[in-house]
């Protein structure tokens, strides 16, 4: 092999280590790092537990979804299991996907039966 070609592989082989070192500190400093640092490995929902390989299904969830609201003592976070994350997510979007009022708001009533429209009159002992 050429020494040149032995050269350039050298440097693609330290500039991808470097890169991988890089990468790594990222993470390390991510929230998911530092969160998985301050709180317990349990699913805040299901009250799963995790370990090892199994850890990478435990997700950050930003309690008001606002993701650049990292706090250093993790105010926001909370850590939920891949499933639990997910229908914390849906019940968002089914929220906006529905668009309507929430329970009892701006709701007209339609019955026409009133049971208690003459109970005063029954209660005074009038017919």
């Amino acid at each position: 092999m050429p020494l040149k070609k032995q050269t350039d592989e050298r440097k693609k082989a330290a500039a991808a280590l470097a890169e991988a070192r890089r990468e790594q500190e990222r993470r390390e400093k991510s929230y998911r790092e530092r969160a998985l640092k301050i709180y317990p490995w349990v699913c805040a929902r299901c009250g799963r537990e995790f370990s090892g390989k199994k850890l990478r299904e435990l997700t950050v969830h930003h309690r008001d979804h606002n993701h650049d609201n990292n706090p250093p003592d993790g105010s926001n976070w909370e850590l939920l299991c891949i499933y639990c994350h997910e229908n914390e997510h849906s019940r968002d979007l089914e929220a906006d996907w529905y668009d309507g009022p929430t329970a009892g708001e701006g709701q007209e009533t339609f019955s026409t039966h009133r049971p208690f429209a003459e109970l005063e009159k029954l209660l005074k002992g009038g017919k």
